[in-house]
């Protein structure tokens, strides 16, 4: 039970770190091989003896290069599934932003409903994009219109867009949890990420640091 829950615990970073991952190293050699050929020409001109053979390998990389025009569309859809496991990771760390100044000037107690108002609403809004979005993945798999250069191998519009109504189920979970928290009196809000403070905080430590 401790490790399925160290999982669920950690689950949007091993995603977003295996997607960060996949976009790097796609990148990489697209971009290596489309300059990577022009040394093996360069070879050829210079040793004429072996032209042939530098040339075929020159060749050989560039017909990689051009074979790769799914990389482009394989890294956004990547990139757009990143972003919905960004904002439920966001949710969950409370990475998202908070506007809370006058939240803050109520006593604990009201802070606490006012939190509770604000996570039913969020509640709210995720699931109902969830529901949404998941029809219109339906309607997108019912049409089976194949993605941006990614259709021949299989990729299908619905697989990518399938990520929106995950993410918004993901982030009605993380929302849930805040919830059962905020009532349970293991915190008054949504745990959002205080700029100010932090500001304030790390003015300060410039200034203990300056004056040592």
């Amino acid at each position: 039970m401790n490790a399925l829950r160290r999982i669920w615990d950690h689950f949007e970073e091993m995603f977003i770190a295996f997607l960060l991952a996949a976009m790097t190293l796609v990148t990489f050699v697209y971009v290596a091989l489309n300059n990577l050929y022009t040394m093996f020409y360069t070879f050829a001109e210079k040793m004429p003896s072996m032209e042939d053979f530098w040339y075929g390998i020159g060749d050989a990389i560039l017909a990689l290069a051009q074979a790769m025009t799914w990389s482009n569309a394989l890294t956004k859809a990547l990139f757009a599934w990143l972003i919905f496991f960004g904002i439920a990771y966001g949710v969950r760390t409370a990475g998202h932003i908070g506007v809370d100044a006058v939240v803050k000037l109520f006593k604990t107690k009201a802070q606490r409903v006012i939190g509770i108002i604000a996570c039913l609403v969020c509640l709210g809004y995720a699931g109902l994009l969830a529901e949404s979005s998941l029809e219109w993945v339906a309607t997108l798999a019912t049409a089976q219109i194949g993605a941006e250069d990614l259709g021949h191998y299989g990729i299908m519009q619905w697989h990518i867009a399938l990520i929106v109504p995950f993410g918004f189920a993901l982030c009605f979970i993380r929302f849930l949890e805040i919830f059962v928290r905020i009532i349970r009196g293991q915190q008054t809000g949504l745990g959002l990420a205080d700029e100010a403070a932090d500001a304030a905080h790390l003015a300060q430590h410039d200034d203990t640091e300056e004056r040592k």
